[in-house]
C-alpha cells in the first residue's frame, strides 16, 4: 500500500520506528516509505547523472535505480545503494571520492578548504616537477593510478632570467613592458622603437612562447625570457 496516496482523511498508520537504508556506505534514516532515485543522490551528495544501484542478492543481478524510480524501504531487509562509476583522489593527504570523470581546480581548493593564497600541485613522479593546477583548469581523474593534490603557500619570489641574466621577481605576472625595463633599463615608447619578447619553461598549457605589447605571463621560477630591441624604419 502506497501511504503517500492514501485518499484525505483516511486513517494512515503512524511509523513509530524510522526506516534505515544505507547509501554508498552512509547510513539514513527516514519516516517516508518511499524515496525516489534523484532523492537518494541528494542525500548522499551524487551527481544526478550517476548511475545508482540498489544491492540485489546474488545470483541475480543489481537494480538500476533511475531519478524518477521509487523504491519501497519498509521492506523486510535493509536496503543499500551504491554507484559502480566513482574515482578516488587525494588532498593533502585526505581521500575523496568524486563521480565525474574530471575536476576543475576551484572544486579541489573548496573540497580541500584551501585558501586562496595556497597554490594546488598535482604530484608528479619524484623525478619531474609537480603540475602546478589553476582554479579553471580540469584535470582528468580516470587516467592511471590515484591522483595526490597538495597546496603550499604561493612563492613570495621567483628568480627569473632575462637576456642570460638573473633577475629576482615577486609578483605572480609580468608584463611585456617590465621585461623590456629590466633588459635594457627603460620602455621607450615612441614609434621608432619596438620590442620582441620570446619566453620559455614557462607553464604548461604554454610553457614557451612570444610576448606582444600590453600582454602578461604568468611567472615561474627558473623561467627564461630573451628580449631584443628593433628599431622601425
Amino acid at each position: 500500500m502506497d501511504l503517500n496516496n492514501l485518499p484525505e482523511g483516511s486513517n494512515t498508520p503512524t511509523p513509530k520506528t524510522p526506516l534505515k537504508f544505507v547509501v554508498e556506505g552512509k547510513n539514513f534514516e527516514t519516516f517516508e516509505q518511499y524515496i525516489t532515485g534523484a532523492e537518494l543522490k541528494q542525500l548522499a551528495g551524487i551527481p544526478l547523472e550517476t548511475e545508482l544501484y540498489l544491492s540485489i542478492a546474488k545470483p541475480y543481478q543489481d537494480e538500476l535505480i533511475d531519478n524518477e524510480t521509487r523504491v519501497n524501504l519498509a521492506r523486510p531487509e535493509m536496503e543499500y545503494f551504491f554507484t559502480k562509476k566513482k574515482l578516488e583522489f587525494f588532498i593533502n593527504g585526505v581521500s575523496f571520492i568524486w563521480y565525474k570523470q574530471h575536476i576543475r581546480g576551484v572544486q579541489i581548493r573548496q573540497l580541500g578548504n584551501i585558501s586562496d593564497q595556497d597554490d594546488i600541485f598535482l604530484d608528479i613522479n619524484a623525478d619531474w616537477e609537480d603540475d602546478l593546477i589553476f582554479d579553471d583548469e580540469e584535470v582528468d581523474l580516470a587516467r592511471p593510478g590515484k591522483e595526490r593534490f597538495f597546496s603550499k603557500p604561493k612563492s613570495k619570489q621567483f628568480t627569473i632570467i632575462v637576456n642570460a641574466r638573473q633577475h629576482n621577481w615577486t609578483e605572480e605576472n609580468i608584463s611585456f613592458e617590465q621585461l623590456v625595463v629590466l633588459a635594457f633599463g627603460i620602455y621607450d615608447p615612441s614609434p621608432g622603437k619596438g620590442y620582441t619578447v620570446t619566453y620559455s619553461r614557462g607553464w604548461s598549457p604554454k610553457p614557451e612562447g612570444t610576448m606582444v605589447k600590453g600582454s602578461e605571463v604568468r611567472v615561474k621560477n627558473k623561467m627564461i625570457f630573451d628580449v631584443t630591441a628593433t628599431d622601425k624604419s
